[in-house]
């Protein structure tokens, strides 16, 4: 057996471009399904798994060197032990290469900007359990004093309505706006944004959004940040006007400057 669904390395992204699927190097229900449809039409047995056959026909008989991996990371990592969560530290070295992170200074930027979006890396959904005053507060647009009482504390009804008929989402009754409701790092939000997203990665992110909390809380920031133009304004410098220039694009003002200047700093003096 040669490949199948789950696999991550350089043969996925080979199999991927002969197949003409988005060459993202993992192994998901996308390729599989290309695959299948592969093998079908080409009298193989259509199980979705790439053993030498299948491997043979697609290639072209070129063998597959199983010693050839998915890039390494260019960074300093075991530096940023105990100070960033492990389980975001693995996904650096994929969202770096997919997204343009090529130096200390953008991952530093980066990683401060997730972190203090995140609430240090803790909140991957959007928490929209609001009780009446805080939908008031926070949605005066949607709300009023009756709908504010009706809707408390019932999140996907407050999401279905305020995202609704937006961004890409239904109206309310589609309750798109709560399916499509923000997650990541960074909170990917708005069924436009998942459709966005989705072309990056080879899972299905919009029949299994929940995936960009659970799997791509990191590349779904890195998304956002590589959408907006953030890279260059990361390149500008490690001083606390550039960090401020990156947090008001991030978060639209400078609510929590201080520490994300604090991590920044942090991560910065570690990596480089």
């Amino acid at each position: 057996m040669l490949l199948k669904k789950g696999d991550k390395n350089e043969q996925v992204r080979q199999l991927q471009v002969k197949l003409g699927v988005d060459p993202v190097g993992t192994f998901g229900p996308k390729t599989e399904e290309a695959v299948k449809k592969y093998q079908a039409a080409n009298g193989l047995i259509a199980d979705g798994i790439v053993g030498e056959a299948t491997w043979n026909k697609i290639m072209g008989s070129v063998p597959a060197s199983p010693s050839i991996v998915a890039p390494l990371s260019p960074f300093k990592l075991d530096k940023l032990k105990g100070h960033i969560p492990d389980s975001v530290l693995a996904q650096i070295p994929d969202t770096a290469a997919k997204f343009g992170i090529t130096n200390p200074l953008r991952l530093a930027h980066f990683l401060a900007q997730c972190g203090h979006e995140s609430g240090g890396f803790k909140a991957v959904t959007e928490n929209l359990n609001y009780g009446a005053k805080g939908l008031l507060g926070t949605f005066p647009k949607y709300f009023n004093a009756t709908t504010a009482a009706q809707y408390e504390r019932k999140p996907e009804m407050i999401a279905s309505k305020v995202y609704g008929g937006r961004m890409g989402n239904g109206p309310e009754v589609t309750k798109e706006g709560y399916k499509f409701r923000g997650r990541g790092y960074i909170q990917l939000t708005g069924k436009d944004n998942y459709t966005a997203f989705d072309k990056f990665v080879d899972d299905d992110i919009l029949e299994n959004p929940d995936l960009v909390a659970t799997k791509y809380p990191l590349m779904s920031a890195a998304w956002f940040f590589n959408k907006n133009g953030l890279w260059a304004v990361c390149d500008k410098g490690a001083d606390d006007v550039t960090v401020t220039l990156v947090t008001k694009r991030v978060n639209g003002g400078t609510i929590g400057l201080a520490d994300r200047i604090k991590h920044f700093k942090e991560y910065y003096a570690l990596l480089k």
